[in-house]
């Protein structure tokens, strides 16, 4: 399949998973148009022509995909367009989140060439996997990116490819993160966290007020303060800090899969 552009599309609240969406796009040679769904939410359907790749990655809580984030997935479109998924998890585990992201882009007319489940520093517990991807992470990923333009120059108009994701049908029930981050002295209410909260989560005018019954700890205001006024913290907090490092402190490594383009 020849394609003439690349459609970048990515949840990246604290800026990891864009930074795997664009070392996979940086291996492509066509033109590349981004779409940032945390400063520029999907709020109706967007089709993405035949003629492009797509790359679509995602963060994963709590093993599945953010709802904001796959509600937004629901307004793409394809037509037998080719695309790339990935998932960014922070150590622990990616559980159903890949297959849900692949299930979603085929239901959505894509073709699936191929899917890669990659580790990043935690956003809550940033002790875990830090400084992730690393130097060998993002030089795999680069050879990702090569082994899929090998799968996409076999891919044809109208032929099946069989994509086996690991995971569970009915997926596991995602779980809830409880923790809430908290402002400190330094905001000004500048009102950048509440402009980016995907879940409408904090007051305008009031960044002090979070509701807890929105918030997804997706941590998007605490990467984007400007003033640096913004954190996960309290006894519950490093409590819970101290029984994830100790489960999840054993480095995991990314792991890919191809389809098999049927002619």
């Amino acid at each position: 399949m020849k394609i003439k552009k690349i459609r970048n599309i990515y949840f990246s609240p604290n800026g990891t998973t864009a930074e795997v969406a664009r070392t996979i796009a940086d291996r492509f040679d066509e033109p590349c148009m981004t779409l940032d769904l945390i400063r520029s939410p999907l709020r109706k359907e967007l089709t993405i022509d035949p003629d492009t790749l797509a790359i679509v990655s995602m963060p994963v809580y709590a093993g599945r995909l953010p709802v904001p984030a796959a509600e937004m997935l629901k307004h793409l479109r394809g037509n037998g367009t080719a695309v790339i998924a990935a998932a960014v998890y922070g150590n622990r585990a990616y559980d159903d989140a890949l297959l849900e992201l692949k299930d979603i882009l085929t239901e959505q007319g894509f073709i699936v060439i191929s899917a890669g489940a990659f580790v990043a520093e935690h956003s809550i517990f940033p002790k875990i996997a830090a400084g992730r991807p690393d130097m060998s992470d993002l030089t795999f990923i680069q050879s990702f990116a090569e082994n899929s333009k090998n799968v996409l120059a076999k891919v044809t108009a109208g032929s099946e490819c069989r994509l086996r994701i690991p995971g569970n049908r009915p997926y596991r029930a995602g779980g809830r993160v409880t923790l809430v981050p908290k402002t400190g002295r330094g905001c000004n209410k500048c009102g950048v966290c509440a402009d980016l909260c995907p879940v409408d989560a904090i007051m305008v005018g009031d960044a002090a007020v979070t509701d807890p019954k929105l918030c997804i700890a997706c941590g998007a205001c605490i990467h984007n303060c400007p003033e640096a006024a913004r954190r996960f913290s309290g006894f519950f907090y490093r409590a819970a800090s101290r029984k994830f490092v100790k489960l999840c402190a054993m480095r995991r490594e990314p792991e890919v899969f191809y389809s098999e383009p049927e002619l």
